[in-house]
């Protein structure tokens, strides 16, 4: 078979929804992130490797050519704008990047007006605002950034939303969606030069995989 291919999976939640995924397209997990097992490198067979790593490093990996293949979530993408193959959207981790704002203290951006804007996304939020001709000052955040508004640091947020409830409890609310967020295979485009057909072979089937996962999904 040659060398062994190497995935770059995110710790976490996103791992076991994609298992199912990478099994129907022949890539058993089983064994792989088991409760109290603090391994980050494993041995797939005599033909694949999984590395365990931060989301945000998905990309990089990848990128770098130390993995062939990641799984990472359209948020990433957008905020590290890297040079990878997307061939395939997952379908999975939908959730959605957005604006939110105190309930009782409406923005309005007015000419002359800075907001200010907390985010764990500045790359995302400051190209958002710049395309809507909006002075921002940009203010990063790596913990809960609803506290951005709370404390009034921050007139708006900019942030991935699943349900909505943490913004509800909080008394933010949604004011725009940016755009929708899922988690997708990336492809090291070095890899893809150098083993191509393998490396499309995989694309196909987890491709596959995902669209036989919809039609069951709509059938039920």
């Amino acid at each position: 078979m040659g060398r062994r291919l190497t995935f770059a999976l995110p710790k976490g939640r996103i791992i076991k929804d994609a298992a199912p995924i990478l099994a129907e397209a022949g890539l058993s997990l089983e064994g792989v992130a088991k409760a109290g097992d603090r391994r980050l490198d494993y041995e797939i067979g005599a033909d694949y490797r999984v590395l365990l790593v931060k989301p945000t490093d998905v990309p990089t990996y990848v990128g770098y050519g130390v993995a062939d293949f990641g799984i990472v979530g359209r948020d990433t993408l957008e905020e590290q704008s890297r040079d990878l193959y997307e061939p395939v959207d997952l379908e999975i981790g939908r959730c959605r990047m957005c604006v939110a704002e105190p309930r009782d203290a409406r923005t309005r951006a007015t000419a002359g007006t800075l907001l200010k804007i907390a985010t764990k996304y500045p790359t995302v939020a400051e190209r958002h605002y710049r395309g809507k001709g909006i002075e921002t000052e940009i203010i990063p955040l790596f913990g809960s950034v609803e506290l951005g508004c709370l404390t009034t640091l921050a007139d708006q947020i900019v942030d991935i939303v699943e349900s909505g409830e943490t913004l509800r409890q909080n008394d933010l609310v949604e004011v725009e969606t940016i755009f929708p967020v899922s988690s997708r295979l990336v492809v090291s485009p070095a890899s893809l030069k150098l083993d191509r057909q393998r490396i499309r072979d995989i694309i196909e089937a987890i491709r596959s995989a995902v669209i036989a996962r919809r039609r069951e999904g709509s059938s039920k």
